[in-house]
């Protein structure tokens, strides 16, 4: 494999991604995350970062928020992703998603280290793009948080009070919503930022979060829409532990990209098992551990034949009537043709 497989690998990804929709989407919903992949030698590329505290490389995933299905994927070194290179990789990526999709509504999610000025300035110009990004807190910010958490902290003394009056629990927090426009020194233009304004009984919790979006409301953008990239991190949960992502323990940094892309791509075969051939079983929303465990690692009595092969499953297997729907539904499966491309 050269750097040249892996990319139309990487494009493979996207294309099945793509064709897995019978018609344009309305709207997607792009969910950009990396995650730490610990490296135990002396792996190219593996480089030493503080935030994870270990050598590591830093892989970029990218999930569909809406459904869970993986988008694309890639192998990068362990060090901090710079602004221009997420940008970089998001000019190919919609590139890509427009000439098959001119019509439908893109929104970019990721948490504070994509509010980038590049990042930000090549979404800012695009049409049917809109971007919500967690933003990290400066001594800006906070001058424009502390009257709404001046205001929280009043709320929650209150609550704690009739709480404490009524005996009952006291709040583990209390939290209220505001927004205003800012403008980092390195934007082109300010942008609208939500505020959480949240106070527990350790201290103050403000969080800050960056949009282009202008209708929904501040705790709307907050709650719904921002904090639903979590499903991004199971996803990456279930790359990473069930399918046996981290498995970078080859020399080359290639070999390992291959590696990662292996396991992407049986996320992808799973995702695909669980939407068209799982529904309406007790597998719907099972992680691929489960999936596996279920219906892949089971006993079974081989016989080999001249013109076959059967598997002899125990009278006693508890999902033979699951196998059976399964093996039914994948046997009416066209098979692909040969791409000599």
């Amino acid at each position: 494999m050269d750097r040249k497989d892996l990319y139309r690998l990487t494009q493979a990804l996207g294309a099945h991604f793509v064709a897995s929709y019978p018609e344009p989407p309305a709207a997607i919903v792009l969910d950009l995350d990396h995650t730490d992949d610990p490296t135990h030698g002396q792996q190219e590329f593996a480089f030493y970062n503080h935030y994870y505290k270990n050598y590591c490389y830093l892989p970029l995933l990218i999930f569909e928020g809406l459904s869970g299905a993986l988008v694309t994927a890639c192998l990068r070194p362990g060090t901090r992703p710079t602004g221009a290179e997420n940008a970089m990789i998001l000019v190919r990526l919609l590139a890509f998603l427009r000439r098959h999709w001119p019509r439908t509504h893109i929104l970019v999610r990721g948490d504070s280290h994509f509010a980038t000025p590049e990042v930000i300035e090549v979404l800012a110009h695009r049409h049917r793009i809109d971007f919500v990004f967690g933003l990290a807190g400066n001594t800006v910010l906070l001058r424009h948080a502390e009257p709404v958490l001046q205001e929280a902290r009043r709320l929650h003394q209150q609550r704690t009070a009739l709480a404490q009056a009524h005996h009952a629990r006291p709040p583990d927090s209390s939290r209220l919503y505001a927004e205003f426009a800012y403008g980092a020194a390195s934007w082109t233009q300010p942008w609208r930022v939500i505020l959480k304004a949240e106070v527990m009984a350790a201290g103050d919790n403000p969080r800050f979060v960056v949009t282009s979006l202008a209708a929904p409301t501040p705790q709307r953008v907050y709650e719904e829409i921002y904090c639903a990239r979590g499903t991004c991190e199971n996803n990456i949960k279930a790359v990473k532990c069930d399918l046996s992502s981290d498995r970078t323990s080859a020399t080359t940094f290639l070999a390992n990209a291959m590696r990662l892309l292996l396991s992407c791509a049986a996320y992808v075969l799973h995702h695909a098992l669980r939407t068209h051939t799982l529904q309406q079983t007790p597998l719907a929303q099972a992680q691929p551990s489960t999936v596996i465990l279920s219906l892949f690692k089971v006993a079974a009595q081989i016989k080999q034949y001249k013109d076959r092969i059967l598997l002899h499953l125990p009278s006693s297997c508890p999902v033979k009537a699951l196998l059976h729907r399964v093996t039914a539904l994948l046997s009416l499966v066209p098979l692909p043709g040969l791409d000599t491309s």
